[in-house]
């Protein structure tokens, strides 16, 4: 993908075969080196994005990437359909599974002597054969492009250490004493001089690259869901529209079309309860359009001849001829998911705890193995001591509970979340959890209920209208509107009054109010201008209650019958709840709530006051929630947001922490980190409060799983160490680590139904 900007041109790549954050940093500098060119390698959406001098070929940046050992292209024009098979994903289950299955009886064979009968050790090199050359050679081939690259890392230890466990077990059963019939492992802990080729490694061959296997399948699969939000996205929009043109004779007539055949200037038809399919203006037909989804106005906005409105709101009222002004990649729509693209690809690089810590430990360990080898060679041991003693080294420091320390964690961590409706996506999630200072609250559909409700019913005078008969004939009049705020009332009514009786003569006036006879009674229902029409004037003490229902950012219309203003309905997006509770516990974990809407100043500001939330940014278009999100971090803020919208799609993408309500759309769930499956806003306290015990529990795990093998180092270079220690050690920092993770599983929520 390819466009143009101030400064050049702006070149997106998709990345090929990177296995871990230091080959993402090692792409980027490659394109670094290209004279004007500044490149971002993102591992986690595995992109590059590449502003380039003008007229750059993009093919010069392909081969680039492809001398550095990796493969890249640039994007289809279209996001690609969901497949459902995944080549990458599909190979890495195969060998995770095949490792698994051989892997097992390896291990059984070696860990329990009783299961050892002649020749055990035969079968057990046959099993392990396959899951050395097969299931490790994604750790190979990353171990070999590194070491053409001078690098080092976790891949490098992972690929060294099963190669030596290997290729000394071949020399032990070939050349050693290993092969005989009748061989048995003895757990010595002090190694035997000279006796090193009586020992087999295979368990620690195969259990490293099944164990390591599962986690770079869970992690692949994470990743796999990035494209998801953009697919999502354009999902929204409609799939064909209703064109109006003219035909030969003059006449026009509509024919439904596939939305991409629309052209600017296209007049298209918008029947009530159908998308409006491109960005236009209103050319005949006056409705009310929910624009929620797109501008987070919880009210629908009334339309007329002349007025704007946005592709994939949704009509809600009468019919609506529209004149199509933007189309395909210039609507609001395909914006917004440019904006979450952008979003993704400009955070920081995903770098897991394992790589982070390999940087260091890798090159230290191949260090060591290389001095212990030099260093007992050079004091005159044979070469059979001098290399016991390095390859104890390679394995005592290739622990395999590494390969459980994140993915044990993640899976019990996330399946207690999804117990408690709560969806944590990948690893990457918790480390922002254990930052961040502030939380971004959307209003419609996270603070509130998302959806109009009647809140208030006020009667004219003194007892002079009853308030059920108030509800009874204005829900009778307004359950014949398709209009949201009249079904708001009407659905109130039934559930306050029950069956409501029927209307006859019944009418609208779009942008004022309905009319209609209710039990013999000339009853109207809407704006105050609707009073012109009657001759009527509001009375006072309703005229105070409707100010003070529109000063705390509610909708009220008035109710009139048999030449009589009757009373006024309070129509408002209802505050969920649990909202107060969550902002407390919100703020019992560190964060600085914020409350961001696309809503109007008044009704946020009350919202706002009733949770318990002291700022606020109101009337914002989905790009400047960007925005806003963005000048949060600069003034060194982390930043998590919460929505539920296609409005915060983008923010929740550009945030530190994205968490979105399950009951929202499916592109502010592709979009976040987190999902709260119940659309409660105390699960957002709950998803922090467990991402970082995870997070906590993943840095135990991964301490101590490196603690029980870099205790050993120095015993094993010193040669006072059996390799098949290793073994011991790795099953039992394996066992740790799962114990540690299984703790997870005591999680308690704090919300209560």
């Amino acid at each position: 993908m390819m466009g143009t900007t101030a400064g050049g041109t702006r070149v997106e790549l998709e990345i090929g075969g990177m296995t871990c954050a230091s080959c993402a940093v090692r792409v980027e500098k490659r394109l670094n080196k290209i004279d004007g060119v500044d490149a971002s390698v993102n591992y986690a959406t595995e992109k590059a994005v590449v502003f380039a001098p003008a007229g750059i070929d993009p093919q010069a940046l392909i081969a680039e990437v492809e001398h550095a050992g990796y493969s890249a292209a640039l994007p289809a024009a279209e996001p690609p359909a969901e497949s459902a098979v995944d080549p990458e994903l599909r190979s890495l289950r195969q060998r995770l599974i095949g490792s698994a299955v051989l892997a097992v009886p390896v291990i059984a064979l070696s860990m329990i002597p009783a299961l050892q009968f002649n020749y055990w050790q035969w079968l057990s090199l046959a099993l392990a054969a396959p899951v050395v050359v097969w299931g490790a050679w994604p750790f190979h081939r990353a171990a070999w492009i590194n070491l053409r690259h001078g690098a080092a890392t976790m891949d490098t230890l992972i690929s060294l250490g099963v190669t030596a466990a290997f290729v000394w077990s071949l020399y032990a059963l070939f050349l050693g004493g290993a092969g005989m019939p009748g061989m048995v492992h003895e757990f010595t802990w002090i190694a035997r001089p000279g006796e090193g080729g009586a020992d087999i490694y295979l368990e620690v061959a195969a259990g490293v690259t099944t164990f390591v296997l599962a986690g770079r399948y869970m992690e692949l699969r994470s990743k796999r869901s990035a494209g998801a939000a953009l697919r999502a996205l354009l999902d929204l929009g409609a799939k064909d529209v209703a064109v109006r043109r003219a035909d030969a004779s003059g006449a026009v007539t509509e024919t439904r079309v596939p939305v991409a055949d629309l052209r600017v200037g296209d007049e298209f038809t918008v029947r009530p309860g159908e998308k409006i399919a491109a960005d236009g203006v209103i050319v005949s037909g006056a409705s009310a359009v929910d624009a929620s989804l797109v501008t987070g106005e919880s009210l629908p906005v009334e339309v007329v001849p002349g007025d704007a409105v946005t592709g994939a709101t949704m009509n809600a009222g009468g019919m609506l001829v529209v004149r199509a002004t933007r189309v395909g990649a210039d609507t609001q729509l395909a914006q917004i998911a440019r904006l979450v693209e952008e979003a993704q690809s400009g955070k920081a690089d995903v770098q897991r705890l394992a790589d982070r810590i390999s940087g260091v430990f890798v090159p230290i360990v191949l260090v060591i193995a290389a001095a212990t080898l030099g260093v007992w060679l050079a004091l005159g041991a044979s070469p059979e001591v001098a290399f016991t003693a390095a390859v104890a080294v390679l394995i005592i420091a290739c622990p395999c509970a590494l390969g459980l320390a994140t993915p044990t964690a993640l899976l019990v961590g996330t399946g207690r979340g999804a117990q408690l409706g709560v969806v944590i996506k990948g690893p990457e999630v918790l480390e922002s959890t254990r930052r961040v200072d502030t939380i971004v609250l959307d209003k419609t559909g996270t603070v509130t209920a998302g959806r109009m409700t009647l809140v208030d019913a006020v009667p004219a005078g003194a007892g002079a209208t009853d308030r059920a008969e108030l509800l009874r004939l204005a829900g009778a009049l307004e359950h014949a509107s398709e209009h949201p705020l009249a079904q708001a009332i009407a659905v109130a009514a039934e559930a306050e009054i029950g069956a409501l009786p029927g209307v006859e003569s019944f009418r609208s006036t779009a942008g004022i109010g309905v009319s209609g006879v209710v039990d013999g009674h000339a009853v109207v229902v809407g704006r105050e201008a609707v009073l012109d029409d009657w001759a009527l004037t509001l009375p006072a003490d309703l005229a105070d209650a409707k100010a003070a229902a529109e000063r705390a950012g509610r909708t009220a219309v008035v109710v009139a019958w048999d030449g009589a203003v009757r009373g006024i309905l309070v129509i408002a997006d209802e505050i969920k709840p649990t909202s107060p509770q969550a902002i407390a516990q919100l703020r019992e974990l560190g964060l600085d709530p914020v409350l961001l809407t696309g809503d109007n100043a008044a009704v946020a500001h009350s919202v706002a006051a009733e949770v318990g939330i002291e700022r606020v940014t109101a009337e914002v278009l989905p790009h400047e929630k960007v925005a806003v999100v963005k000048a949060l971090q600069s003034e060194g803020r982390v930043v998590a947001m919460v929505g539920d919208g296609v409005n915060d799609a983008a923010a929740l993408a550009q945030a530190d922490l994205g968490i979105a309500m399950g009951t929202g759309t499916d592109a502010a769930i592709e979009a976040s980190d987190i999902t709260l499956v119940r659309g409660d806003l105390r699960g957002a306290a709950d998803a922090i409060r467990l991402s970082r015990a995870t997070l906590g529990t993943i840095r135990v795990n991964l301490f101590w799983a490196f603690a029980y093998n870099v205790a050993a180092i120095p015993l094993a270079a010193l040669g006072l160490l059996n390799p098949m220690i290793a073994g011991a050690a790795m099953a039992l920092s394996s066992v740790f680590v799962v114990a540690n993770s299984l703790r997870l599983r005591r999680f308690r929520t704090t919300a209560r139904a």
